[in-house]
């Protein structure tokens, strides 16, 4: 069942241990659509929010389209456009390519991966939903939070207030949209 009016339910803990333990609870009740809020990365909450990563794909391929793209760019300059003999080597000596191959891989990875980080994670993002629960800015600072959304099909309203206060919280709020 989901509320419409209601984005979910939030609760506030003290200690990481505490929320990796909510996290769990909820996860073995058979909860999937939440998120847990932190100061700072809990070891082994990732897993339990069935959090799977993909910038390391989007960085992997971005470099690989650098590392095409100087090839390219030099192999079309020196063989195809203004071919000039140096030496006695080869048009195509890719060895003098190496170094520039290289800067284009960095340059295309790192720029994916700032604007896939970016991408993935939802920024810029002013408003959330969370944003409404008045102790939401002590995140930053040091509490925990664990939200079950209201789109999880096991969603209830009443039991998963009392299935969050169980866990003895500090608080339980309301996520209004």
């Amino acid at each position: 069942m989901m509320s419409e009016s209601l984005y979910g339910l939030m609760a506030k803990f003290n200690s990481p241990e505490e929320v990796l333990a909510a996290t769990r609870a909820a996860r073995d009740e058979g909860y999937r659509a939440m998120e847990a809020y932190s100061p700072f990365p809990v070891e082994g909450l990732d897993e339990l929010l069935d959090y799977k990563p993909t910038i390391q794909y989007w960085v992997l391929i971005g470099g690989i389209v650098g590392a095409i793209t100087g090839f390219a760019l030099q192999y079309y300059a020196s063989v195809i456009s203004y071919p000039i003999i140096i030496g006695g080597r080869p048009f195509n000596s890719w060895p003098a390519f190496i170094i520039i191959i290289f800067e284009l891989t960095i340059l295309f990875a790192g720029i994916t991966a700032v604007f896939g980080t970016l991408g993935l994670s939802g920024f810029p993002m002013p408003y959330h939903s969370v944003f409404n629960v008045e102790d939401f800015r002590q995140v930053s600072r040091d509490k925990f939070f664990l939200c079950i959304e209201s789109q999880d099909p096991k969603f209830d309203a009443n039991r998963t207030r009392a299935f969050l206060e169980s866990m003895n919280p500090e608080d339980v709020t309301e996520v209004k949209p």
